[in-house]
């Protein structure tokens, strides 16, 4: 499940973000082993009680994540994204977690995005079906 093809770099962090990055990135890459529905029932547990996030805060945990993964870097979209959300819920916020497909040609394909807006995302995903989403409970969910 992957649209990007050239890894994104970030820039450097002091050792206590690299640290909940790293934690967030850890625990991501065994929460997308679970089945599609399991890992939506764990992402929306992990939304009870936060607070909405800012374009900016999803933005810079985005840059995080990729900053310290290779995978999320590059072609690990379901890890980047589901990473990203978890790095904003250990500072209380959530942005909208998206999954989605396009058949023309056939991608699948996992964001994050706030205020219906895409995070850090380089390509259209206007053009991608949401197949399955945890949103801010402000945002409706999916």
């Amino acid at each position: 499940m992957s649209m990007q093809v050239v890894g994104e770099s970030g820039g450097p962090l002091p050792w206590h973000r690299q640290l909940s990055a790293r934690t967030a990135v850890g625990a991501a890459r065994l929460l997308v082993l679970l089945p599609p529905r399991r890992l939506r029932q764990a992402l929306t547990a992990a939304s009870r009680g936060s607070r909405a996030a800012t374009h900016a805060q999803a933005l810079d945990a985005r840059r995080a994540v990729v900053t310290v993964s290779a995978r999320c870097a590059g072609r690990g979209c379901l890890q980047r994204s589901v990473a990203t959300v978890l790095l904003c819920r250990l500072h209380g916020r959530w942005p909208d977690w998206c999954t989605g497909l396009r058949t023309q040609p056939f991608r699948a394909h996992a964001w994050v995005e706030v205020g219906a807006q895409a995070v850090g995302e380089p390509g259209d995903v206007a053009l991608f079906h949401t197949v399955m989403s945890v949103r801010h409970r402000d945002g409706g969910r999916r």
